[in-house]
């Protein structure tokens, strides 16, 4: 059985499913996974053709976590770039990316916090748990790209510290229908992570 942080068990309140508490105290954060990227990559452009199907549902996610106060977390690969430019990597991926109208459509916004990683989780080798501790978050929800990589060993990493975990399919991108069922089917069977809602 996988602990709960904070040492209280799982199940804050909840409306239509969805937590009702805010990021003091034990809420929720936001966690948006390798969505702020050029797609300049291998797959790069069949990944930018599924995020143009699912940018609606990922801009409705981050909203919904802005109206309920949520922290709204970015977590990106930095492509080997250590420069600490989060702006720049933002309007690269805006004014240049395949995907450069989905990008802006769900771009941080001030106050927003973002997190460069330099491997599959948002957990290895980043702050992010820091980030999370310092906001009191004991749940997130995540959404992003790709569902069976680094959605999934975020997910991963976020149960085996004590996170309450949902991960939203149609706000996440796969260019393997196949292995993004697989991958969501075993969150849910093997590490208790919620899968679906919003």
């Amino acid at each position: 059985m996988i602990p709960s942080r904070g040492g209280s068990p799982a199940g804050p309140d909840t409306e239509d499913g969805v937590s009702t508490e805010g990021p003091e105290g034990g809420g929720r954060a936001l966690l948006v996974v390798d969505l702020i990227d050029d797609f300049r990559h291998e797959d790069g452009g069949r990944l930018a053709a599924v995020f143009a199907g699912r940018v609606e549902a990922i801009e409705a996610a981050i909203g919904e976590a802005r109206r309920r106060g949520w922290p709204v977390v970015y977590c990106n690969d930095n492509d080997g770039v250590w420069d600490g430019d989060a702006p720049g990597q933002v309007r690269r991926a805006c004014e240049e990316g395949l995907a450069r109208e989905q990008v802006s459509r769900i771009a941080p916004l001030p106050g927003d916090r973002f997190i460069v990683k330099p491997r599959w989780s948002a957990f290895d080798r980043t702050p992010l748990d820091l980030v999370l501790d310092g906001l009191g978050v004991t749940a997130v929800t995540l959404v992003g790209s790709a569902t069976e990589m680094c959605v999934r060993e975020t997910a991963i990493d976020a149960r085996r510290r004590g996170l309450e975990v949902r991960v939203l399919p149609a706000a996440c991108l796969s260019i393997d229908p196949e292995r993004e069922r697989l991958a969501l089917r075993a969150l849910e069977d093997l590490f208790d992570v919620e899968v679906g809602g919003r």
